[in-house]
């Protein structure tokens, strides 16, 4: 729980789990050296964010559960504590100045994650690729000679779910998360398993019920497929080891989180007609035939969202305002994915960073294409579009995921934002009116740009969108003016959005490590004028992100 006071309750009983704790960097109590931001500007960097929802949509059962979820949800927290650096209160025992604390807190660790993960605690070091994943002696070449000879050692160590440590001869051995962190498993399933006693929806029963089993064993993948399953529910909740983006050595392990969810049935219900359109969709992708010649499951489906808590991975850094899920590539060619939309989180980041960068930014004759709609619009395709192009590498080298190893992430995020801008002008020419107007698209996505390439290099979206605008812009897409105001061209950044598209999707289907390596060599690097107009961003005291003042 991230609060604007008093953070250190946000992670209120965090139990850290005792068995096999990585040794800590050296820290001291105090700030970091003057010459980097203070940790007054660092805190400056983010607006708190109420998050309000409509419980009155409710049942008297679903009211009973909401609790419930939310106390299996804050679970999430001690674990990703553990995952991100290891033992919070030893680190917090070093630090007596309150607003470090709350920068910790915010970041799960004295890294600043708003600022490529620099040290904000003097003395700490830099942050380990590997996280608290792996041994911080371990090098990327020891553990790939480990794995080499693969077999089912290889397969553990290299595991979404597991912790890479050293035996007693120094030997890297692996925990499975089930084992590492049983106290908070155990205890986060036996929420959900009395949410699921409480629960009419038969769809929501059965996806907490083996939720709650895949916590107790690491097998997620029947629970994936009962979520895709759940049609009908309006609580919802994701919780467990997710997203990978936290090892950013190799990309192999996930990080635990928890979202609780209230479902708008209205907007649903205007999103979900989108969902049946994507097998169409993916063969008019502007790539060869045998990078499109998979077809999207066909139960994805589109949901609007408010956010009720959130935890672990999900509350920290840059603040998720979509969820596209599962990530297990064979329930998403059987059974799609489903897109989340997170309105109350979206509406906030548009209204209190979004405009205000448009107002600095933008030529005041094209600020009108700025809207919500287009925002939300862009965000919810994005979304989508996680779930076209290629699972598989074309030649035998496995899933695009394995393949690409740590460089994944980012390629995938920067695909899904460009490929967006194809999906709704494909629609619109449908006669399916996802855009009322796609100059607005084209101009938000600018717009919004800057907004991501604010959460640095670290941030997948940040690294994303960072190639995305030094693409776009040596191809003309955009051109900024004398006054330091940025004008779209419309035509070329079609062409442009169409052109890279299609070589992200050939790195990905051909797996082609090196290819995503020259991408982000030519265009992943912040140059001078975009730095200095970041900077009149904060001189403007435009804050990058949110925190969440929460409930539960």
């Amino acid at each position: 729980m991230i609060r604007s006071r008093l953070v250190s309750e946000l992670i209120t009983g965090a139990l850290m789990c005792g068995c096999a704790m990585q040794p800590l960097p050296p820290v001291s109590g105090n700030p970091a050296p003057a010459t980097s931001p203070s940790v007054a500007e660092r805190l400056g960097r983010y607006t708190t964010v109420k998050l309000v929802a409509d419980e009155s949509r409710l049942t008297p059962k679903e009211l009973q559960m909401l609790p419930l979820l939310v106390d299996a949800a804050r679970q999430m927290d001690p674990i990703f504590w553990v995952e991100a650096y290891g033992d919070r209160d030893s680190l917090m025992r070093t630090i007596s100045d309150p607003a470090t604390r709350q920068l910790i807190d915010i970041n799960f660790g004295p890294w600043d994650r708003l600022d490529d993960n620099a040290p904000f605690v003097a003395s700490v070091g830099p942050k380990p690729d590997g996280a608290n994943y792996y041994p911080r002696d371990m090098t990327k070449a020891e553990f790939e000679t480990a794995v080499a000879g693969g077999g089912a050692r290889a397969d553990s160590l290299k595991g979404l779910y597991t912790m890479v440590r050293r035996d007693a001869s120094g030997k890297l051995y692996a925990i499975p998360f089930h084992e590492m962190f049983g106290a908070q498993h155990q205890l986060a399933a036996s929420k959900l398993r009395q949410a699921a006693a409480l629960a009419d929806d038969p769809g929501l029963k059965n996806y907490l019920t083996l939720r709650a089993q895949a916590l107790l064993t690491d097998d997620y993948q029947p629970s994936d497929f009962a979520w895709m399953d759940m049609k009908n529910n309006t609580l919802d909740i994701v919780i467990g080891p997710i997203e990978t983006y936290e090892d950013a050595l190799f990309g192999y392990k996930a990080a635990h989180e928890g979202v609780v969810l209230i479902k708008d049935h209205e907007w649903s219900e205007r999103l979900a007609k989108y969902a049946s359109l994507l097998p169409g969709l993916q063969r008019g992708i502007p790539v060869p035939e045998e990078y499109k010649r998979e077809t999207p499951g066909g139960a994805s489906d589109l949901n609007a969202y408010d956010v009720v808590f959130v935890s672990g991975q999900a509350n920290t850094g840059a603040k998720t305002i979509a969820i596209n899920l599962p990530n297990d590539e064979e329930v998403q060619l059987r059974k799609g994915a489903r897109r989340i939309q997170l309105k109350n989180a979206m509406r906030a980041k548009f209204d209190r960073i979004l405009m205000p960068i448009a107002q600095e930014l933008i030529v005041p004759d094209q600020l009108h294409n700025v809207t919500f709609d287009a925002f939300f619009g862009n965000v919810m395709f994005h979304e989508v579009s996680h779930g076209l192009g290629i699972k598989n590498t074309i030649n035998g080298k496995g899933l695009v995921r394995t393949a690409l190893k740590e460089r994944y992430s980012a390629l995938e995020e920067g695909k899904a934002d460009i490929l967006a801008m194809y999906m709704i002008r494909a629609l619109n020419a449908q006669g399916q009116t996802a855009s009322t107007n796609i100059e607005d698209n084209y101009v938000t996505l600018l717009a919004s740009m800057f907004r991501s390439v604010r959460f640095g290099a670290t941030d997948s979206h940040g690294r994303a969108n960072v190639v995305a605008f030094n693409f776009l812009q040596k191809a003309g897409a955009f051109t900024r003016q004398p006054d330091g105001k940025y004008r779209v061209d419309m035509a070329k950044m079609r062409d442009a959005a169409d052109s890279l598209a299609a070589r992200i999707i050939t790195i990905q289907g051909s797996g082609d490590y090196e290819g995503a390596g020259r991408l982000n060599a030519e265009f992943g690097t912040i140059g001078p004028q975009l730095q200095a107009d970041l900077a009149r961003l904060g001189a403007k005291a435009i804050p990058v992100d949110i925190v969440y003042e929460q409930g539960g």
